[in-house]
């Protein structure tokens, strides 16, 4: 029969990550088909019942999920010279007055946080940072289709083929990119959906069809908005929302 280990598996049914679940199995958190495994490694069959405790699911619940309007000027991951990193604004100072959330804000809270996603350094709008790695999985992971929109603002000229162009028939690294929905918002921003995020993305598909990129915001996840979230605050995900 075949096996595969036990924290694989939990990853891609997406009840957490592996390194969640490693740390979980090692403290007997995990049962399969109704037995206890707290043995790192254990291999087991991609049918089997795998259940989480009570005591894994309320870990989970106070995993924090932030949505921060990234400005220009910050990197999404780890600092670099002379820039920030995005994390740097979230803090109780910086959460959004209209947050509805009922969720204080504490230091604990940025404990392994990490971008899921990244949104360059000369773009702003919305960024996901998470504690959360099955929201890191749904927005990152390798098989995800989630839509991300963006207004983008342009110089250049665009006919009707190089707008046809944007939306499916570019390459990029030597590989066909997924098709897009490129429209024009107004006579100078076209509004993109992508399913995909390949570094620099929508620059180099602007740059293929000769228009230059001079503003980029990300305004939508999913079915999460980034709405009236003023720039440089933070709001928690709600948990009636999901991407």
């Amino acid at each position: 029969m075949e096996v595969e280990r036990l924290s694989k598996i939990m990853a891609a049914r997406g009840l957490c990550s592996r390194r969640e679940a490693d740390r979980f199995i090692e403290r007997g958190l995990v049962r399969v088909d109704g037995v206890v495994v707290d043995r790192l490694g254990t291999k087991v069959s991609p049918e089997a019942e795998i259940v989480l405790s009570e005591g894994a699911a309320a870990e989970q619940a106070e995993l924090a999920t932030f949505l921060l309007n990234k400005p220009i000027g910050y990197v999404s991951g780890q600092p670099e010279e002379g820039y920030k990193a995005a994390v740097s604004l979230i803090k109780g100072t910086s959460q959004w007055r209209a947050d509805r959330s009922a969720r204080t804000f504490s230091g604990d809270q940025l404990r392994g946080v990490a971008p899921a996603g990244r949104l360059d350094i000369d773009s702003n709008g919305l960024l996901v940072l998470t504690q959360d790695g099955r929201v890191a999985r749904t927005l990152i992971g390798e098989e995800t289709s989630v839509e991300k929109e963006y207004l983008v603002r342009v110089r250049g000229e665009l006919d009707e083929r190089g707008l046809t162009r944007l939306n499916h028939g570019l390459q990029l690294d030597g590989k066909a990119l997924k098709p897009a929905k490129v429209k024009w918002q107004n006579r100078d921003q076209l509004r993109f959906v992508l399913r995909e995020g390949k570094k620099r993305q929508i620059r180099r598909m602007c740059e293929l069809v000769g228009l230059k990129v001079v503003g980029l915001k990300r305004i939508r996840i999913g079915k999460v908005v980034l709405g009236n979230l003023p720039e440089g605050q933070w709001r928690y995900l709600d948990t009636l929302e999901q991407f």
